[in-house]
């Protein structure tokens, strides 16, 4: 096992950790968590031997092989394929071996490359592959043909083909989409090593963790479980502290809020009820966060017309290059949208056609008057001045604010003092996306388009980005990889593949499930390297009796089911009535003296239908968790 005792780390003049004591046991799968600075990846670094200790002592058993992801980017003509099987050093041995073997010892090699299941690697590697998002076709390109994140996955790919006893992953999905993320959470799951990940993606650590490593102030403490279990043990203890209870009760009250908010929106069954549950969750985890550095929240859009877009029957593409086609899409602004799909099937594309930077190939095209986009993707960054601080950039929006009120909305992205005087060309990446994220929301638009928004930034500001998109008046598109943000800040799926874009029947756990049987399917259809013919044969017969289990399934299930879009039609209805009435209690004229009966006529219809609504959204949860159990049990 990994021993650490009485350790203490340095960089620099400043302490990362401070007579440290704790252990590792095999197959332990352990999140590194941590406030960015904390010394998260400097204790990789002492267990890959690159560094060490400045006092105490480490030590890991001297036979375990150990893995890692390599930060150079290779450039070689050397296949993809060929590059990833190099990850098995042992298999990569044996093969140069082979080549000059004779007599007995070539029969000694075959059998150690038997052991080692040396004859059906190049097809694992190429299934890996694969699920890191390569098409077949590709994997025999040269390494020099990718881009450099494409790259990084073949680093990433390289290191999950070592057979290794310990593998050290620091921030494994910087560079993977929302399908790989999914992919590499199911292959880690079934890791039988011991792992220790840096990451802050929350549902990535819950899913995948065992045990939680926390870093802050000098020390790291091991909690037993996941992250959300971390999350409310570390709540516990910070809610004893008097200082702490204060904050963590306006908390709750603000984060119910956004529930009771979203419950008298609801008009979404499965997707719904999965960011309710999303957002009862926060409420319990809220209190491990009263100390976060962030503070902030959308102000509200200067105009809100009731239609912000309509797009019909576009086509979307590059020159002569067709990517989507008959695009149809209106986004009102409760509109909460997730983009998802296979990698290079056009999600940047629709986002970039959404926010005016991409003309349509053919269709019809509508924009309300007073629309006002809020566009972030990771080029914003690069429009950064890097000349001028953070304060000159926002001073560039609003020239008549005060230099305090800049300085106060500033601090809620954590820009302190000297800080937000200083010039950005130095802030690191996680800085820059957050006075990025700044410039936008100071701007008050009214539709959001958010193109991988947590690229760069820690747990902390995820989590507080997801708290101020609920509370956000406008509507927003959002692609992103963060399984937890989807979650907790759509609930509208939308689905681009194969050309088309078309509304998503489900929520996120319903889309990993299409996600492995898709990625099956592919790999029995496309990698050259698999015995396709008796496995194609054996899976349209499980497909066959698969479909007619299904259809038995939905069958029994149908009654249920019919209740449940009945109450939505009637939740729709009524919602229909109530923002007519709300209308009309718009009116200023309704108020006049000559119309008193008719205002207390409108007033009664609205606390009727206000009765009614919250009746039917009530039996719709019940009827809902009825139908979603009985799906679970069938």
């Amino acid at each position: 096992m990994l021993v650490f005792s009485d350790l203490s780390l340095r960089r620099g003049s400043k302490e990362l950790l401070t007579q440290t004591t704790f252990s590792i046991h095999p197959g332990q799968r352990v999140g590194l968590t941590g406030a960015n600075g904390t010394g998260k990846s400097t204790l990789i670094s002492l267990i890959r031997g690159e560094i060490g200790a400045d006092s105490g002592n480490f030590s890991r058993p001297p036979n375990w092989i150990l893995a890692h992801v390599k930060q150079e980017t290779p450039s070689s003509s050397q296949s993809a394929l060929d590059y990833a099987l190099e990850g098995d050093a042992e298999y990569v041995t044996l093969k140069k071996e082979l080549d000059h073997a004779e007599g007995v010892r070539l029969g000694e090699l075959h059998a150690k490359l038997d052991a080692i299941d040396g004859y059906t690697i190049e097809s694992r590697a190429a299934t890996l592959l694969h699920g890191l998002g390569f098409k077949p076709a590709e994997i025999r390109n040269p390494v020099s043909s990718f881009s450099g994140g494409w790259r990084m996955r073949l680093n990433l790919a390289q290191a999950l083909m070592c057979r290794s006893d310990l593998l050290l992953l620091d921030e494994p999905t910087n560079h993977l989409d929302l399908d790989a993320v999914i992919w590499l959470q199911e292959w880690l799951k079934s890791y039988r090593g011991t792992l220790i990940l840096i990451s802050h993606d929350r549902e990535f650590l819950d899913d995948i963790c065992t045990q939680i490593a926390h870093i802050e102030q000098g020390r790291l403490t091991l909690y037993t479980g996941n992250y959300s279990t971390f999350e409310i043990t570390r709540a516990e203890r910070l809610a004893q502290q008097q200082s702490a209870y204060e904050k963590q009760k306006r908390e709750r009250e603000h984060i119910q809020s956004y529930v009771d908010r979203f419950r008298a929106q609801a008009t979404k069954a499965r997707q719904a009820q999965s960011r309710l549950k999303a957002l009862e969750r926060m409420e319990a985890i809220a209190p491990a966060h009263v100390d976060s550095p962030f503070n902030f929240s959308f102000r509200e859009p200067e105009k809100l017309p009731d239609r912000l877009l309509h797009i019909k029957e576009v086509n979307l593409g590059y020159g002569e290059k067709r990517i989507i086609n008959q695009v149809e899409l209106q986004i009102l602004p409760s509109d909460r949208i997730g983009l998802i799909g296979p990698n290079g099937a056009g999600k940047s594309t629709l986002i970039k056609f959404l926010a005016g930077k991409l003309k349509e190939q053919g269709g019809i095209y509508w924009q309300a008057q007073d629309l006002k986009i809020g566009y972030f993707a990771q080029h914003q960054l690069e429009q950064l001045n890097p000349n001028e601080s953070p304060l000159q950039h926002l001073r560039n929006l609003d020239k008549q604010a005060r230099e305090q009120d800049l300085r106060n909305y500033l601090g809620g992205f954590a820009f302190h003092g000297a800080r937000v005087e200083e010039a950005v060309a130095p802030f690191s990446g996680g800085e820059k996306a957050r006075l990025a994220l700044a410039l936008l929301i100071y701007q008050r638009p009214n539709l959001l388009l958010l193109d991988e928004p947590t690229n760069h930034l820690d747990l902390e500001m995820r989590l507080a980005l997801s708290m101020a998109l609920q509370a956000f008046a406008g509507a927003m598109v959002i692609v992103s990889h963060d399984c937890h943000m989807l979650k907790t800040v759509t609930d509208k799926l939308i689905l681009v593949d194969s050309g088309k874009a078309t509304e998503f029947e489900g929520d996120l756990e319903d889309y990993a499930v299409w996600l492995q049987n898709r990625f099956k399917q592919e790999e029995l259809e496309s990698n050259p390297l698999a015995n396709t013919p008796v496995i194609n044969a054996q899976s349209s017969a499980a497909r066959k009796d698969q479909r007619r289990e299904s259809a038995e399934k939905r069958k029994r299930l149908q009654p249920l089911k019919n209740k449940v879009d009945k109450l939505e039609k009637q939740m729709a209805t009524l919602q229909q009535k109530k923002s007519q009435l709300e209308t009309q209690l718009g009116d200023s004229d309704l108020y006049a003296e000559a119309k008193k009966e008719l205002l207390k006529q409108v007033l009664l219809d609205k606390a009727n239908i206000d009765a009614e609504l919250e009746n039917v959204e009530m039996e719709w949860m019940e009827v809902l968790e009825e139908y979603e159990i009985a799906q679970a049990e069938d």
